[in-house]
């Protein structure tokens, strides 16, 4: 472990890798390996300039900021959520209680026990 260095990269290679990312539209694990560059780096320094630019979004569409539609739909998907979650506590909570009734009714019942049949039949040697 002793013997590897860590590489570092001076801030305008940064800049002209991530200029090219964004200039060519080719996959950043192939740039990556045209620069010499590990493909998580590349995609790190992408990232980071995303964020400095304000282009987090989904589209790029200035920090992920949704329209008017989107924020209904959101807000639409939410409340079914919602619903869904209420509806599944009353229903696990149902069945918890079934659950409970059935544990009980098994408890009570009476304990059968079946005879232990052997694997080989036993054999007598008769003298």
């Amino acid at each position: 472990m002793a013997g590897i260095t860590r590489r570092r990269f001076d801030p305008e290679f940064q800049a002209g890798a991530v200029r090219i990312v964004k200039e060519t539209g080719k996959p950043v694990a192939q740039i990556a390996r045209d620069l010499g560059v590990n493909e998580y780096t590349l995609y790190n320094w992408v990232q980071m300039d995303r964020h400095a630019t304000g282009q987090v979004g989904r589209d790029g569409d200035g920090g992920g900021k949704l329209k008017e539609s989107e924020q209904e739909e959101l807000a639409r998907l939410r409340r079914e959520k919602a619903e869904l979650v209420r509806q599944h506590a009353k229903d696990r909570a149902a069945w918890e209680k079934e659950r409970a009734v059935l544990e009980d009714e098994r408890d009570d019942a009476p304990m059968l026990v079946k005879p232990q049949r052997t694997r080989y039949p036993q054999v007598r040697v008769l003298r």
